[in-house]
């Protein structure tokens, strides 16, 4: 599959994928020992899998991809421990002179301490990026021609510079890290290259990737608190109504009701 370009000089790429929609359904109807059958009944087996969490099937499905990302987003994305990995070795390897810079600089959000917010419009910020980019990859350079290790001169160098690995991972984890990386409090650089995978994912698996989006990635758990506060405020007969004119059909209604008033 071509790349798909990510920020100012990365990009994601898809190296093999095994499984789709119908390996899904295969996986949940084995003791039943039935594969596929109209894509209506497997689009409702699915939805029914993700809205109950039988998580599973989802693992039946795996893709590998090629990335190459800033070694700040990397470290982000490392975080998500479920995967296989590969990255390229500075200890065996020249690292290339290759350095995000950001098309804009953002303000540090107040309320959030992790988070950003807003454009900081700073010439001198960009100026300076360049400067240390400059000056790091050429005391690395350095270094080398010292004769210093590999694997100790790479210290200079910035977290923006950029580096590639393999990323293998089963569709149940990548909907996990899908879902806490396309979020709004992400951080946008780590946002585009999850943009970029769930591009990917869609077109792999449209039936998962409809519920995913349905009752994981646009949907939202309630507490026990939160719960009792809409109990106060609804009527099982209200809530039923407004259901029905979604279109929503009798089984969900019924979760539904159950969800929010108990079975």
């Amino acid at each position: 599959m071509e790349r798909i370009p990510v920020l100012d000089k990365g990009f994601v790429r898809l190296v093999e994928a095994m499984g789709d929609d119908a390996a899904i359904v295969q996986a949940a109807r084995v003791s039943y020992g039935e594969g596929t059958k109209t894509v209506r009944e497997d689009k409702a087996l699915i939805d029914y899998l993700m809205r109950h969490r039988h998580t599973s099937p989802f693992e039946m499905v795996e893709f590998k991809f090629h990335v190459k990302a800033p070694l700040f987003v990397v470290r982000q994305w490392f975080r998500h421990r479920t995967a296989s990995v590969n990255e390229i070795s500075g200890r065996y390897s020249v690292l290339k002179e290759e350095f995000y810079e950001p098309p804009a600089w953002r303000r540090q959000a107040k309320r959030n301490k992790q988070g950003s917010e807003g454009l900081l419009a700073d010439e001198e910020a960009s100026l300076l990026l360049k400067e240390v980019e400059a000056n790091a990859y050429q005391a690395y350079r350095a270094l080398l021609a010292k004769g210093v290790a590999r694997e100790m001169a790479r210290m200079v160098l910035p977290l923006n510079l950029y580096t590639e690995f393999y990323w293998k991972q089963d569709l149940h984890n990548l909907f996990g890290f899908l879902k806490l990386r396309l979020a709004p409090e992400a951080q946008w650089e780590i946002r585009q290259y999850a943009k970029a995978i769930a591009e990917i994912v869609k077109a792999r698996v449209p039936l998962a990737w409809g519920s995913f989006e349905e009752h994981a990635l646009h949907g939202a758990n309630l507490s026990r608190t939160e719960l009792g506060a809409l109990r106060g405020l609804l009527t099982p007969e209200v809530y039923e109504k407004a259901l029905k004119e979604l279109g929503l059909s009798e089984s969900r209604i019924q979760e539904a009701l159950e969800k929010v008033f108990g079975p």
